[in-house]
């Protein structure tokens, strides 16, 4: 269903007729975010055959609340909103002069979102080797790493000659060892996190050389550690998994991952630390499709003196230990 009036016609008819037209892969229908929202959407249309003119944000259903518009078929933007309860409505326009959209209602707490910290300087980068996979720094004759920034797009790389060998990468965001100056002197701060989004696009051409790319938060605080861990099992069986931090161990979620090869994937991890200091997987989205998790795990024991919150990504080698790249852009990390 298709309409050419303007948009105080089209909310009229809100509560019966969401418009097909319009995409959006973030933030999902529902979610709490945030106050800095970054909002992603792709549009269509099969009655002008002119195609998408432009597409636009309102904040709430009314002409008098859009606060972005942009030309094209597509949008990629981070709004700040205060705290409160949206019912925003993510609209394209044709060159015919019609018009579609789809609402998408937001809960928005306080939070602080770093955006682009894939270009950001201070990443730190380790081999792992099979089968003991304890960090090292001297194995670079069989697990070969490098990363290139550019200011955009940051390009990550694994070869080498040891099977199933493993890179990581870790960026210090909070606490002793912050390289963005949030150290957290009188560790206030750590502890009363609890909410976080790791938010980020990535490309490869050979994905499929991958064993698995895993995606990872950890606070440490209190002798506590809590180790948000998503993977993406690629030749590892195409699901996702997640950390259990107290038997040390992966546990298959039954998703399905199916990255798109040799084209850019949008990934929206989303996990909590409860009142009663338990790990809470909220949700994966991989490319506007959202599946809840909603599973629980106790956190494990670390020495005393470990404090802060990273964010960190690693790649996997397969029996081969095939070369292959990943890309990460617009990697955002939100914390409240």
């Amino acid at each position: 269903m298709r309409s050419t009036c303007v948009l105080v016609c089209v909310i009229a008819t809100l509560a019966t007729s969401a418009l097909a037209g319009v995409t959006v892969s973030s933030p999902s229908n529902g979610a709490t975010v945030g106050s800095a929202v970054r909002f992603t959407a792709t549009a269509t249309t099969s009655t002008c055959s002119k195609g998408v003119a432009s597409m636009g944000i309102y904040t709430a259903p009314s002409p008098n609340n859009r606060v972005y518009v942009t030309q094209g078929a597509s949008l990629d933007t981070t709004l700040s909103l205060s705290p409160g309860t949206y019912t925003t409505i993510v609209q394209e326009w044709d060159n015919c002069g019609g018009a579609s959209y789809t609402p998408v209602t937001i809960k928005v707490q306080s939070g602080t979102t770093l955006t682009n910290v894939q270009a950001r300087p201070g990443w730190r980068g380790w081999g792992e080797l099979a089968p003991a996979y304890e960090i090292c720094t001297s194995c670079s004759s069989k697990v070969k790493w490098s990363m290139t920034q550019t200011g955009g797009a940051s390009k990550f790389s694994i070869g080498g000659t040891e099977p199933y060998s493993d890179v990581l990468w870790s960026f210090p965001m909070i606490g002793p060892s912050s390289v963005l100056g949030l150290h957290d002197n009188d560790q206030t701060l750590v502890p009363k996190l609890k909410n976080f989004v790791y938010d980020t696009y990535f490309f490869s051409s050979t994905v499929e050389s991958s064993q698995v790319l895993e995606f990872d938060i950890s606070q440490y605080f209190e002798g506590l550690s809590f180790i948000y861990g998503t993977q993406c099992r690629i030749a590892g069986g195409h699901k996702w998994d997640i950390w259990d931090n107290d038997s040390h161990d992966w546990v298959s979620t039954g998703i399905a991952c199916n990255p798109v090869n040799n084209g850019w994937n949008h990934l929206v991890v989303r996990a909590r630390r409860t009142n009663d200091n338990l790990l809470l997987y909220q949700s994966i989205t991989l490319n506007g499709v959202t599946h809840d998790i909603n599973r629980y795990f106790a956190p494990d024991s670390v020495p005393s003196g470990w404090y802060g919150i990273t964010v960190k990504f690693q790649m996997d080698g397969n029996y081969k230990q095939s070369p292959y790249s990943v890309y990460l852009d617009k990697l955002h990390f939100t914390y409240w």
